[in-house]
């Protein structure tokens, strides 16, 4: 699973507020254009910012194998027709683009999940929107980069449990209900004891964060994120 890795790359140097201003303009600006000459320029663009963060390829492609499963099945069935011609391939061409777009989103998502540390995400969140409601997505996002990793580790220790214990040899029905069941009840003993441990360790809505500040390399990025934000209304 892709999680922060400490590095000296470019994107690793950058405020955290300036890569969500340019997640957000460029996930405006894909979703609004659709041609295929955009989708070319955006794909330059995802090369570009998956380099600044040294994001590996294999990892992220592993990381993202469902989701680009369920990407690769959807212009499939966006096709199928329940009548002549049985497949409509402009259909199935539409939901592909849109499909690409979702997937450069996510290769973007990459490159700021890997160059920017969980405590460093609730504080640009928390200081970009005020009050409670910063406070409330700032400690959403810690937990769920946190938590998630574990829920799948997890997942991986029962399948590898039913596979020592033949598990395989049942049917998909019986493996995705074992695997399920257990693993909701992991979820919950894990979040009755992190409820504990927040309690245990006197947890605040408002901690101490670490300090945030622009640098001259952040400056002609923010400038960049707010093109991109902008073509998505004149272009």
């Amino acid at each position: 699973m892709l999680t922060y890795e400490p590095d000296d790359t470019v994107a690793h140097r950058l405020d955290p507020r300036t890569k969500l201003a340019v997640q957000i303009g460029f996930a405006a600006t894909a979703l609004s254009h659709t041609t295929p000459r955009a989708l070319v320029a955006f794909s330059g663009l995802t090369a570009v910012a998956m380099a600044a963060a040294g994001v590996p390829i294999r990892r992220t492609v592993s990381a993202y194998r469902f989701a680009l499963v369920v990407l690769v099945i959807a212009p499939l069935l966006a096709g199928v027709t329940l009548g002549s011609p049985w497949f409509d391939r402009s259909a199935a061409v539409t939901s592909g683009l849109a499909s690409y777009r979702v997937l450069l989103i996510l290769l973007v998502s990459a490159a700021y999940v890997r160059s920017t540390p969980v405590r460093e995400s609730r504080a640009a969140i928390q200081r970009t929107v005020p009050g409670k409601p910063g406070q409330l997505l700032g400690v959403g996002v810690g937990l769920v980069f946190r938590f998630l990793p574990v829920l799948r580790g997890d997942l991986r220790t029962i399948r590898e449990a039913m596979a020592a214990r033949l598990g395989t040899e049942r049917s998909a029905v019986d493996r995705a209900s074992a695997i399920g069941v257990l693993g909701l009840t992991r979820a919950f003993d894990r979040a009755d004891r992190l409820s504990l441990a927040l309690q245990a360790r006197c947890f605040a809505w408002n901690p101490t964060l670490p300090p945030l500040a622009f640098s001259r390399i952040d400056y002609p990025v923010l400038l960049f994120a707010l093109a991109l934000g902008l073509s998505t209304f004149y272009l």
